[in-house]
């Protein structure tokens, strides 16, 4: 027969305290989170649906309103058929697409192979070209002798003014080296016992493996051409040349519509504010558009690259 006092006595340890951070949240706080990140999306979106729906609306809309309308009527697609019809819109349009693919697709080029080439430390050179690809971050020489050195290469007013003097980002550069200096060296090192060369194991291994950053890098280089403005307004001279955003500058400038958009403007059925915003919806399409496919990539992309570089 047993006693009480012959069981074993079962002693609780109390788990240790955890941090705030890993609490898991009251329904006050989980209340409070998704009012701070509803607010922050209603101030993000708020301005989009002012904008959007200004160039959809007529004249009358707009003059009932005294300027942005805010609530939907009397919808018409008349100001986007009068930009797309013809004309310096569509031109520089024109220009925006291709500066930016052609751009793109340089850009990310030398910046993939500049990267795997200081991925790999035993390569010639490495250690003074990334310095030099360093000091480039925190001195530059400065706009004057950067237009100097376009103009006697013969750049300006031509369309790789665009592109050459802000075609790499040592920043890009860097998250990509970063990235590659990650994947294991066994990989590459029995390809390379395989025969594979340097190029071979870049595209068939490393590419692969650095999707993730590759479309992060692909997107901060597209953003960077569609939106640059600054290189147009310095070295071209010709208005026929001129990107999108650099019109869409000289249209909220003037404040009106400019000529040759059409008889919907001369006949009041348009407003030059319907104009303005149309061409703001043009400019922030592709963005918001490409924006959501890569940004699954980001964390994965960014994080490692940094972290590991």
């Amino acid at each position: 027969m047993t006693t009480a006092v012959d069981k074993p006595v079962r002693r609780r340890f109390a788990a240790p305290p955890r941090p705030v951070w890993e609490e898991p949240p009251s329904r006050a706080g989980l209340a409070s989170k998704a009012l701070v990140l509803g607010l922050a999306c209603l101030a993000i979106l708020f301005p989009l649906w002012i904008v959007v729906v200004t160039s959809l609306s007529t004249r009358q809309t707009i003059d009932e309103a005294g300027g942005l309308v805010m609530v939907p009527k009397d919808i018409t697609f008349v100001a986007y058929q009068e930009l797309l019809s013809g004309g310096q819109v569509t031109r520089a349009t024109i220009v925006s697409v291709l500066v930016t693919l052609v751009g793109t697709a340089f850009s990310m080029t030398v910046s993939v192979l500049c990267a795997y080439g200081l991925s790999r430390t035993g390569s010639l050179g490495h250690r003074w070209i990334l310095m030099t690809l360093l000091a480039t971050m925190f001195f530059s020489a400065g706009l004057i002798p950067t237009y100097l050195l376009v103009q006697t290469l013969g750049l300006t007013d031509s369309y790789l003014a665009l592109i050459l003097p802000s075609a790499l980002s040592v920043f890009n550069i860097l998250v990509l080296r970063g990235f590659f200096m990650g994947i294991s060296p066994e990989l590459t090192d029995s390809a390379r016992i395989d025969g594979a060369g340097d190029f071979r194991i870049l595209w068939q291994i490393v590419l692969p493996l650095s999707r993730a950053v590759v479309a992060v890098i692909t997107l901060f280089y597209a953003v960077g051409y569609w939106s640059a403005w600054f290189n147009a307004s310095l070295y071209l001279n010709d208005q026929d040349m001129m990107p999108l955003q650099n019109v869409m500058i000289q249209l909220v400038q003037k404040q009106e519509a400019p000529v040759g958009l059409g008889q919907a403007i001369k006949t009041g059925q348009l407003s030059g504010l319907a104009v303005q915003m149309a061409v703001m919806v043009m400019a922030l399409l592709p963005v918001a558009v490409l924006s959501p496919f890569v940004q699954r990539h980001f964390k994965k992309g960014m994080l490692t690259g940094a972290v590991k570089g």
